[in-house]
């Protein structure tokens, strides 16, 4: 394993410019975004921001501004974090001793000291500022490119598979599937491939008659163009080439917000359904991948063009957005379940309450990092 795993690290992307530097470009956007979500909200609220670092560890570049905060580039460029007044370190951790000599003054700049509603806007303004982000580059991707599609005409329907057993036929144009319209051959995908194993209305337009066939997906292993492996339902129909049945269409700035919000909420919904697949077992947890995972996929997109690769930087913002709100103790969901549970009794958590739920909360984050690593090891090593 260990000579197939080196083989797969020399070939991924290239070096460092075919994977390395797509990775940093793709997560330093998301990961400055989310922070900047916590600075920019926390200084409307009065706090004083001592850090805003790009990365953990050794800072290699930075400095300070007028409001006294030190903006710095640290040496492992795998997250980033947002210090503030009264913060014993990077996870908002209180320094008890600073807090308790603080006097009135400080007290108003402190993060610890804000009413509860202030400390939950400021927390949750990291992971809504990742969702505006990915909102934002889906709807300059729109805007740039357009919106291109295929209608969903089969061309072929495979023998024994589900399309088949359904009675797809050559020609058939897919209008609906469980009563929600489908406007291109995308959408129908989209709906098949996270339905695998669920029995589907699909309405369809046959020379001119309309009827409804029940379809159910298959779930099958499926490699995309760079030997990726995906685990998706599946028809079995191909589309259809003829030039009448390819579209393009130009998107202007209101409805490509639009469809950016509806593409952030796609990536939302899709991941919480393969979560929930994996909690109830219909979905294996192999495909949950790491920083090695993004690194190879990010320099696999990055040979498409920059278009794709910024693509993946929404996709990528969505993830961590939706991460961070996670009830973790650690993580930005974390802090929200503390302060709920703050609000409802009138007053924090015990100093000895938070303290086991920021170790609990480590030990998850630390557990999920390492079968995340070991996934993409294994996924090199396989694929």
């Amino acid at each position: 394993m260990g000579s197939y795993l080196l083989s797969h690290l020399h070939a991924l992307g290239g070096g460092v410019v075919g994977t390395l530097l797509p990775f940093l470009f793709v997560l330093s956007i998301v990961v400055f975004f989310h922070e900047f979500g916590h600075f920019i909200i926390a200084r409307l609220c009065g706090v004083r921001v001592l850090v805003f670092s790009i990365g953990f560890g050794p800072e290699l570049a930075g400095f300070n501004d007028r409001h006294g905060t030190r903006w710095k580039i640290s040496a492992v460029p795998l997250g980033g974090y947002v210090k503030f007044f009264g913060d014993e370190n990077a996870a908002s951790v209180p320094e008890t001793q600073r807090l308790e000599a603080m006097d009135a003054g400080e007290r108003a700049e402190s993060f610890f000291f804000q009413p509860v509603r202030k400390r939950a806007a400021i927390v949750v303004a990291g992971p809504m500022a990742n969702f505006v982000l990915a909102i934002m580059i889906f709807a300059g991707v729109f805007m740039i490119y357009g919106k291109q599609s295929m209608s969903a005409r089969v061309d072929t329907v495979q023998p024994d598979s589900a399309a088949a057993a359904a009675g797809f036929q050559t020609g058939d144009v897919v209008l609906a599937i469980n009563g929600k319209p489908v406007e291109d051959f995308a959408d129908m995908q989209r709906v098949v491939s996270d339905s695998a194993g669920e029995s589907l209305d699909v309405q369809v337009d046959r020379k001119g008659n309309q009827l409804v066939l029940k379809a159910t997906p298959v779930l099958k292993e499926v490699k995309d163009n760079f030997g990726n492996v995906h685990r998706i339902g599946i028809l079995g129909i191909t589309r259809s080439m003829d030039a009448a049945d390819m579209k393009f269409q130009p998107v202007s700035p209101p409805q490509a917000v639009w469809m950016g919000v509806q593409e952030t909420w796609f990536v939302i919904d899709r991941t919480l359904t393969y979560i929930g697949g994996v909690v109830v077992g219909r979905e294996a947890a192999d495909q949950l991948g790491g920083p090695i995972r993004i690194a190879q996929i990010s320099g696999q997109v990055a040979s498409i063009g920059f278009g794709a690769l910024i693509h993946l930087a929404g996709v990528l913002s969505v993830s961590i957005g939706l991460l961070n709100l996670f009830p973790i103790p650690l993580l930005d969901g974390g802090h929200l379940l503390f302060y709920s549970i703050e609000a409802m009794r009138g007053r924090p958590l015990s100093e000895k309450a938070q303290e086991v739920g920021f170790r609990i909360g480590l030990a998850i984050v630390v557990m999920l990092m390492i079968f995340a690593t070991f996934n993409d090891i294994v996924h090199l090593a396989t694929s």
